[in-house]
């Protein structure tokens, strides 16, 4: 199976709302929203995933993204799991987590935590995707 990073987005519009982080050495930006309406573009710095929302825009190079990781966890208030996907760069540094969102601490979205175990299933705990060759 060859799957690229530009099909794995796509498969997680269904993850339902998730809490997107980006950490950088001087700040941590968490965002709540969707993976949805995708499009694309190439630039110079290479092939981008894009998404406009009401709150954020989402910019992601693909070309950067050289792993992806499955990982569960234990919440850090509240007895409960947490579900993530991280995207690592080259240097299997994380680039971007996407945490399925919660309402209540540990209630998840119905059906959210069996599309991030099907998505899992399908892609394995960690995995290196394909590289994108078209954005059509």
């Amino acid at each position: 199976m060859t799957n690229n990073l530009k099909d794995f987005l796509e498969a997680c519009e269904q993850l339902g709302t998730l809490r997107l982080i980006v950490t950088s050495s001087a700040a941590v930006l968490e965002v709540r929203g969707k993976i949805q309406k995708l499009f694309y573009a190439e630039l110079p710095k290479g092939k981008y995933a894009n998404m406009h929302s009401e709150i954020f825009e989402f910019h992601l190079n693909m070309d950067e993204i050289k792993q992806v990781k499955f990982e569960t966890g234990e919440a850090k208030r509240g007895n409960f799991t947490t579900y993530a996907i991280r995207f690592l760069d080259g240097e299997e540094k994380v680039t971007l987590s996407a945490f399925l969102q919660w309402g209540k601490p540990g209630e998840y979205e119905p059906g959210q935590v069996e599309a991030w175990q099907n998505l899992k299933e399908k892609y394995g705990e960690v995995w290196q995707p394909a590289p994108v060759e078209s954005l059509e």
